[in-house]
Order: structure tokens, then C-alpha cells, then sequence
């Protein structure tokens, strides 16, 4: 493994890219788990992102899953389309605004959605458990929320406790 400088934080040059490295053999398997479910029903990552924020914050509207997709409406409906017409997700109403799509995981999306977040929850239990890695899960967590964009991560704290209050 690469070595560090003071702190703990890589040492410029190969440290870091070591950590870009396993970034990426991390992110293959973590999603590489739920790819081969999703397979089996012919959908792929885009249904997988949709689908879990959708099954996290229901009544999600059109624009909220937008901005925290960061795609384009484009890309959205062909994905959207899909999980509706197979019966994953089902659109309501607005209550004060009837134009407004709100996005609900019908009990079958839900479902999947448990299934696929159940493989990346034990992929991460497991690497939480390992003796050599040991991170705390709070230390994983801050420092993935690190690595998001400073002036995104008030609105992802945001959204994150939405979910948290929601669940209360």
C-alpha cells in the first residue's frame, strides 16, 4: 500500500493514485453486485440510481430526482418510462400543485429496491469487518461525504435528514 504523509493523508504521486485505484475496483464491485440482478430484469445503473432514491424519499417529484441525478429530463423519462410501465414506480399528483409528478416504488420496487440495496449493505458490512481496513462506519461516511463538492454537501446533508425524518 502507499504511504502517507502527515496526518494520515496520501503522499502526493502514488498514495493517491493507489486510493483513485482501489476507488475504482470499489466501485466496480459495489455495483457490480446489483448489475447481475438487474440484468435479470433487463434494467441497468440508471434504473438502479432512479429506483433507489425513489424507494428513499417517496413522493420524490420529477425535479428533485433531476437535480440529484444530474442528468437530463431526457435521460430520465426513457429510465422512468421503463420502471413505470413494468410496475416499479407509479406517479401521483401533486396535492397543492395537480401538474407536479410525485414518484412512489410500488410494493414490487420496493422490493427490488431492498434486494439491491441488501448486496451493497452486506459488501459493506463485510468491508467494515475486515481487520486490516476497520474503518468506523461514521469515518466511511465522512469521508465519502468529503468527497462530494463542498458547496453540494449542505444539500445532500439536507436530503439525507429528510429521508431521517421521514423514517421517524
Amino acid at each position: 500500500m502507499a504511504e502517507t504523509g502527515a496526518g494520515g493523508v496520501p503522499a502526493p504521486g502514488r498514495a493517491s493514485d493507489d486510493l483513485i485505484e482501489l476507488l475504482f475496483f470499489a466501485y466496480r464491485d459495489f455495483v457490480g453486485d446489483p448489475d447481475r440482478i438487474l440484468a435479470e430484469y433487463g434494467f441497468g445503473r440508471a434504473h438502479h440510481r432512479v429506483l433507489h432514491f425513489v424507494d428513499r424519499y417517496p413522493g420524490l417529484t420529477i425535479a428533485e430526482l433531476l437535480d440529484i441525478l444530474r442528468i437530463t429530463k431526457q435521460s430520465l423519462n426513457r429510465v422512468l418510462k421503463d420502471l413505470i410501465e413494468q410496475g416499479y414506480i407509479e406517479q401521483k399528483p401533486g396535492v397543492s400543485d395537480r401538474r407536479q409528478r410525485l414518484l412512489f416504488c410500488t410494493q414490487t420496487g420496493a422490493r427490488l429496491a431492498a434486494d439491491l440495496i441488501d448486496v451493497q449493505t452486506r459488501r459493506i458490512a463485510r468491508a467494515l469487518a475486515e481487520p486490516e481496513a476497520s474503518p468506523s462506519a461514521s469515518a466511511a461516511q465522512e469521508f465519502l461525504l468529503a468527497m462530494i463538492e463542498p458547496e453540494e454537501r449542505a444539500s445532500v446533508r439536507r436530503l439525507m435528514a429528510r429521508r431521517d425524518r421521514s423514517a421517524s
